[in-house]
């Protein structure tokens, strides 16, 4: 897999079906930290994914503590509005995990403070936009990612 997808907690469940397609086009790999906004079986979550749901490389996992025990070890970049550094920085890699928050308040606070390091951003360029879609926001990332590792 080129790269690994992390949802954490994520809400919507049209974000998460579209988040979804978007790691199967990409060949990316889709990794759910619970708990969600949705159950995993909402319609809405399976129109978004359309029939693609079933051929996706997905793990779940039952909580943050659980996600970071199983890869500690692995190269991670973690996407904020909070980070200093933009995104086209990321020093991409193969099989790297690229970490994004939930719709509402995007990564907890422990989080960016603990990984500083590897926090980036995608610029935005009007003062009338705090952040970007989930989904679109990840589809950004991952083909940046793509684009420098195949």
């Amino acid at each position: 897999m080129p790269l690994n997808i992390v949802l954490i907690e994520p809400e919507i469940p049209n974000n998460t079906g579209n988040i979804g397609r978007l790691a199967l086009a990409s060949g990316s790999h889709l990794h759910l930290v619970k708990p969600f906004g949705f159950e995993i079986d909402d319609t809405r979550l399976k129109r978004a994914g359309l029939d693609y749901w079933q051929h996706l490389s997905v793990t779940y996992y039952d909580n943050i503590d659980e996600f970071f025990s199983i890869n500690k070890d692995k190269t991670m970049a973690f996407l904020s509005s909070h980070g200093s550094k933009k995104h086209w920085d990321i020093p991409f890699e193969d099989n790297m995990f690229l970490v994004f928050g939930k719709e509402s308040v995007g990564l907890p606070k422990p989080l960016i403070e603990e990984h500083q390091n590897s926090l980036f951003k995608i610029p935005l360029y009007s003062e009338h936009v705090r952040s970007l879609n989930l989904a679109n926001a990840v589809s950004i990332v991952v083909y940046e990612g793509l684009k420098n590792i195949i």
